[in-house]
């Protein structure tokens, strides 16, 4: 009998416990540790199993589960005798920003402050070791602490897991970027990222008593962002080498999940429906949220695209200006950003020339959907048409980049929805 496939549910014990559903991932861990980085922050898109990870990281480090190997073994990290005796070792500091989303600077910063306290409830049993300055820092935790209290607050924390247990700890901070996304929405960018820098500074950068951290998001913090003091800071993007098929399914992932459940013979049509990513020099990577709806389902839809509002980037195409989109490209790394510029017998929206051979050329196409069109897949569609019909690959195959290396998505909007293809 197939186990079963929990939709949504990102709590690895939970997952272990009752036998759902699940590809193997622990080489994420062995992969991180060894990397030896003291702050890691990896930028992934939505639904792609970092919260996922984020928990199993949890439930391999954290004292809390000392003894928990049923968790790990049959998993590909559990082969190796180091991290057998490694697992359960740290003291382990779990937060989310994920619920971060408010429409103004001080019911954002609010929010945080009502995490920390939560947060800190979890640990009331440190205090049987407090001395009394311990006592009087526990204490400021509260819900209306001023903001150098909440700014201290996870530093001042690992000291005190650190008094107890004779450990540094271990940070993880899942969707660290969902607040300043909605900071950029609403207007109160600068502001509320004056108040986030002092607490990355303060948890990540002069933190005696961090081990060390990981950090998850959708999108990277850049040398030149207000975030630059973070020096130790190893940013993981898409087109990093590093954990590059541990977010994601890959094909042969994918492939075998589909022997499993039966559908052997839908594998061509998934490739078509769902293939499409690429992390670093790894193609063929599998959206999960898409995967494992159709596994449960059996039916072809656009399961990824109705998880989120894409809010920010939505504002981003609306509001961009030349010079905006003059310094996104100063600021890529990889690549050459061009826009609204003359190719074949058009203008194309969006060229991204690769300055590494190794990597894909990208010519993007955005449409908002029209009520002729039956959906957003025929929006798409007629995006990617629109790039083949207008030759828009002819600057790039003038720069000798070879057709093979071209990719083409088409962006399909209607209100708060998009589909890219």
């Amino acid at each position: 009998m197939n186990k079963v496939i929990s939709i949504g549910n990102q709590g690895f014990d939970k997952i272990i416990e009752n036998n759902y559903f699940y590809v193997d991932k622990t080489a994420f861990i062995k992969e991180w540790w060894e990397s030896g980085d003291d702050v890691t922050l990896i930028t992934r898109p939505r639904r792609f199993g970092k919260t996922l990870n984020m928990d199993m990281l949890k439930c391999f480090f954290s004292n809390e589960y000392a003894g928990r190997s049923d968790m790990f073994e049959g998993l590909s990290i559990w082969n190796e005798e180091k991290y057998r005796k490694l697992q359960g070792q740290y003291p382990v500091i779990f937060v989310s920003f994920a619920d971060v989303k408010e429409r103004d600077y001080e019911s954002a910063v609010q929010k945080i402050k009502r995490i920390l306290v939560d947060l800190y409830i979890q640990y009331e049993f440190l205090k049987e070791k407090f001395s009394d300055s311990d006592l009087l820092r526990y204490q400021q935790i509260t819900y209306d602490m001023d903001n150098v209290t909440a700014q201290d607050a996870l530093k001042n924390l690992s000291a005190l897991l650190d008094n107890y247990y004779g450990k540094r700890a271990i940070i993880l901070l899942d969707e660290y970027d969902t607040p300043m996304q909605e900071a950029y929405i609403h207007g109160y960018w600068e502001e509320f990222t004056g108040f986030m820098r002092s607490m990355f500074n303060a948890t990540f950068k002069t933190n005696p008593y961090l081990e060390r951290a990981v950090m998850t998001g959708i999108t990277r913090v850049s040398k030149e962002s207000r975030f630059s003091d973070l020096n130790n800071l190893r940013v993981v993007t898409a087109t990093s080498e590093a954990y590059s098929t541990c977010f994601g399914f890959t094909e042969k992932e994918v492939f075998a999940a589909l022997d499993s459940y039966g559908m052997s013979g839908e594998k061509e049509k998934v490739k078509t429906w769902y293939d499409g990513f690429v992390f670093g020099t790894v193609k063929d990577i599998y959206n999960p949220w898409s995967i494992t709806g159709f596994l449960k389902e059996r039916k072809y839809q656009t399961y990824w695209v109705a998880t989120s509002s894409n809010g920010m980037v939505s504002k981003l195409i609306q509001t961009a200006s030349s010079e905006m989109k003059t310094k996104m490209a100063e600021q890529t790394e990889n690549y050459v950003l061009k826009s609204n510029r003359e190719s074949g017998f058009g203008r194309y929206d969006v060229m991204m020339i690769p300055k590494k051979e190794n990597l894909p050329a990208v010519i993007m196409e955005f449409k908002v959907h029209r009520a002729k069109e039956k959906d957003l897949e025929e929006t798409v569609r007629a995006a990617k048409q629109q790039i083949e019909e207008k030759n828009y690959d002819a600057k790039l195959l003038a720069l000798r980049i070879q057709k093979e290396r071209i990719r083409h998505y088409g962006f399909a909007f209607e209100g708060k929805k998009v589909l890219i293809g």
